[in-house]
């Protein structure tokens, strides 16, 4: 190699074995960083919680709270679907609520959470016990997803369940041919494990879409143990909560999970008005 003066030097390598920058990773490690480390990951343990009590789930919580039907929504939008159409149609019960840090989830008290804090809480039926439903709103990191499957469905989950999964992206995500401009937003779509033999109440979503996070965690595992599951994925424009894009999960009313939880559909229009209006006079407070 030449350098500005024009003499000729030796280029220093970079090359070397796997094996070799391994090793040099090993000795630039200090106690301290293995600490730094240690501290982290146990900063990054996902727990299950009783608020009432503040206690730990010494078990996972489908072996504590066996159920037919859990019901899983991740996201703001299809936490509202449920919130307005489901819960407000029958008497609820909170069972647990996942406690968890991130980059992108801080809260650290789980007991007292403000209106715009994220959460993950779990509830069952008063009525049937077996039903469970989960409202999400919180991100769960990637290094964390298998721990919140094993704390919530723990390490030999039965198979005698049928899994719901409602979720949002970005329109922007979608993989087709066409223009994105020329898709309606918000638009739903479908994905299945195997062994889920409904019929699915939208299209399903096409090769080459992948879905991401939490959802894609969840029905992966879902696949592997042989559990019925579907995923319902809403593409919309509007991350934020929107009356259009939560009343674009609507079809999934008829499925045969939610068909009985749901009472009273105009009613609950309103009740998700009144919940959007409120967040958004909740959202202008605390920012």
């Amino acid at each position: 190699m030449a350098t500005f003066f024009g003499e000729v030097v030796r280029a220093p390598c970079r090359t070397g074995t796997e094996e070799e920058e391994e090793e040099d990773e090993g000795k630039m490690e200090t106690p301290e960083d293995r600490e730094v480390w240690r501290q982290l990951a146990r900063k990054r343990e996902v727990q299950l919680l009783r608020r009432q009590t503040k206690t730990t789930l010494e078990v996972s919580l489908l072996e504590k709270y066996p159920c037919s039907k859990f019901i899983i929504a991740v996201g703001n939008n299809a936490v509202a679907f449920l919130s307005s159409f489901v819960m407000n149609s029958g008497a609820w019960e909170e069972v647990g609520c996942a406690k968890l840090w991130n980059e992108w989830c801080r809260t650290t008290d789980t007991v007292h959470l403000s209106p715009t804090e994220a959460f993950c809480v779990f509830y069952n039926l008063k009525s049937n016990p077996s039903v469970l439903l989960c409202q999400c709103s919180c991100y769960i990191a990637e290094d964390q997803q298998y721990q919140w499957l094993d704390k919530v469905f723990g390490s030999c989950p039965k198979k005698n369940m049928q899994i719901t999964i409602l979720t949002c992206r970005h329109i922007t995500d979608y993989r087709t041919s066409e223009s994105t401009s020329s898709l309606h937003s918000p638009f739903l779509k479908a994905l299945k494990t195997q062994n889920f033999k409904e019929p699915p109440c939208c299209s399903l979503l096409e090769q080459p879409n992948i879905v991401h996070d939490l959802p894609a965690a969840v029905l992966s595992y879902c696949q592997v143990w042989k559990i019925p599951a579907v995923l319902y994925l809403c593409y919309t424009d509007v991350m934020k909560l929107d009356l259009v894009t939560v009343e674009a999960f609507k079809p999934v009313l008829a499925s045969k999970s939610l068909k009985a939880l749901v009472k009273n559909i105009p009613q609950s229009t309103e009740m998700l008005k009144k919940l959007v209006k409120t967040n958004e006079v909740q959202s202008n407070i605390y920012t």
